[in-house]
């Protein structure tokens, strides 16, 4: 097949979600290309985030208060100057969003307002209409980035391999979804920016879009990138459970606002488990609910008292996926389960979002930049791609714009792509991965479980991985959350083993791991 190559303008942002477009949005005049697999937006989990972005901007809040709820609920991993430069810029970063038309709630005299997720020590999340803060930030940044000239758009298009030269990202390989049969298209880059999201598709119950799929993690990983803190999964103790997928969310700020989780008997359970009740750290009360619902007893997310009829108006889109459901949430508790939510590990990156890959930055749920160490804070997410998309449109711009000819020389993708078949994703592999994942890598994991996955992981790989790069990049990703998994012999913020149930002082430590040591510790298992 005939390569088609094409040059980006200025910085290629691989990722449409609030990291990407952010970064877009800073490095303006300098130009930049951000690709996307959808329409801008589409598919994006930044959009579907209900809590909403944590920042100290109330009064009597601090960055250094922040940063200790940060640290804290971080299980001993967190890099605690990391902590504390991100929550000292995330007023800064508020009002960014302010700037690009984010409609945050505010109160009579114009104040924002701010509620209290799980773990936090006061009122620090501010919200849009109560649970559509992600959508709503999402809809102001794509209409300023539409309506910015340095910022082209390429929608419709996929990445699955990074390019690289002597050691060096250049570029990317990507395809055109609509036509199966196109030819691979090479970009070449001065700067690439990865900003592909998590890994929720991996997970048969997950939060998540299901095309994000772990894909800028497993690229990244192949291409050579350092890896860190893949084991640290979090699942969300609250999605609604119904037969959907992915998975409907009820979001924290519900018991932040007073709900309740209780049993099939009325029973408040948490408090018999941890003295903050409801708002323990969410891998507690993942456990906690986890452990009822293995063995078929229901648990219930009750917002009767609390919110009753105001839910309709307060949190609407909980209330619509309640009544998708048949539940009526002001007269009827919600059933509800762990899902997998959000990836604490992924590329490691420095305090400039640089990869250890020269001409790699990588920002978003898609790294590890060492803020959320073994169970991120509640809504820091969206504060860390925004500060770090924003450090990083710093740091390129620094850089000369320089336009490298021998860049848009073609580099050969290998091995190769012949035909329609390497962009067919097997249907049927994809399932039995996913279910693997949530079976032997979820809420609570053994070492039986997790060599069983490693085995089956590349039994799956090695059946259709060469047809699919899309399905390599899955594998890999699940590779590298198993090996860190199996190698971690305790247990620790989001990721608990019923066979070491304890904490050990010793391990803690961030985990540093490339492809082929994840490789290597697959061979044994």
């Amino acid at each position: 097949m005939t390569q088609n190559v094409l040059e980006a303008a200025g910085t290629l942002i691989i990722g449409a979600g609030l990291a990407g477009l952010f970064t877009a949005l800073k490095l303006s005049p300098r130009p930049c290309t951000v690709l996307s697999p959808e329409p801008v937006g589409v598919g994006a989990s930044s959009a579907w985030a209900q809590g909403g972005i944590a920042a100290a901007v109330g009064l009597g809040d601090t960055a250094e208060a922040h940063a200790r709820d940060t640290v804290l609920a971080g299980a001993g991993l967190v890099d605690e100057d990391i902590a504390l430069g991100v929550t000292s810029e995330g007023a800064a970063r508020i009002f960014d969003l302010l700037d690009y038309g984010a409609p945050f709630d505010r109160d009579s005299e114009g104040r924002l307002l701010q509620s209290k997720e799980a773990a936090h020590s006061t009122n620090r999340v501010v919200r849009v209409s109560g649970d559509q803060a992600g959508r709503a930030i999402m809809d102001a940044l794509i209409r300023t980035a539409r309506d910015t000239p340095s910022i082209t758009l390429l929608e419709g298009v996929v990445v699955d391999d990074l390019a690289t030269r002597d050691g060096q990202v250049v570029g990317a390989f990507a395809r055109q979804i609509a036509d199966p049969m196109a030819a691979p298209i090479y970009i070449s880059a001065q700067e690439v920016v990865l900003a592909t999201g998590g890994i929720g598709g991996l997970y048969a119950v997950s939060t998540n879009p299901g095309r994000v799929r772990g894909q800028g993690l497993g690229m990244a990983a192949r291409a050579g990138a350092t890896i860190a803190d893949t084991e640290f999964v979090q699942f969300h103790p609250t999605g609604i459970a119904v037969d959907r997928d992915p998975c409907p969310l009820a979001t924290e700020a519900l018991r932040g606002h007073g709900a309740t989780l209780i049993d099939e008997n009325g029973h408040r359970f948490m408090f018999d488990i941890d003295p903050a009740g409801e708002l323990a750290p969410r891998d507690i009360v993942a456990r906690a609910i986890h452990a009822r619902t293995s063995t078929d007893r229901p648990v219930f997310l009750d917002t009767r008292q609390a919110v009753g009829a105001a839910i309709y108006e307060e949190f609407p889109t909980v209330a619509q996926y309640c009544v998708e459901a048949g539940i009526d949430p002001a007269t009827q508790p919600i059933p509800v389960r762990p899902a997998q939510h959000y990836h604490m590990g992924g590329i490691l990156t420095d305090a400039r979002g640089r990869s250890s890959l020269p001409g790699l930055w990588a920002c978003g749920e898609v790294t590890a930049t060492g803020l959320h160490g073994a169970n991120r804070l509640a809504s820091n997410s969206l504060l860390e791609a925004v500060v770090f998309a924003a450090r990083i449109a710093e740091d390129i711009a620094a850089l000369p714009l320089t336009a490298d000819h021998e860049a848009t020389q073609a580099i050969p993708l290998e091995p190769p792509l012949h035909g329609p078949g390497p962009r067919q994703d097997p249907h049927e592999a994809v399932a039995t991965l996913r279910k693997v994942m949530d079976r032997h890598l979820g809420v609570v994991r053994t070492a039986e479980g997790m060599r069983t996955a490693l085995r089956t992981i590349a039994e799956l790989e090695e059946t259709h991985a060469p047809g699919s790069r899309a399905f390599l990049n899955m594998t890999t990703a699940a590779t590298l959350i198993a090996a860190a998994a199996l190698r971690r012999t305790e247990s620790r913020g989001g990721h608990f083993r019923d066979d070491f149930p304890e904490t050990d002082p010793a391990q803690a430590h961030r985990t540093l791991i490339t492809l082929a040591q994840a490789l290597a510790i697959r061979a044994t298992a």
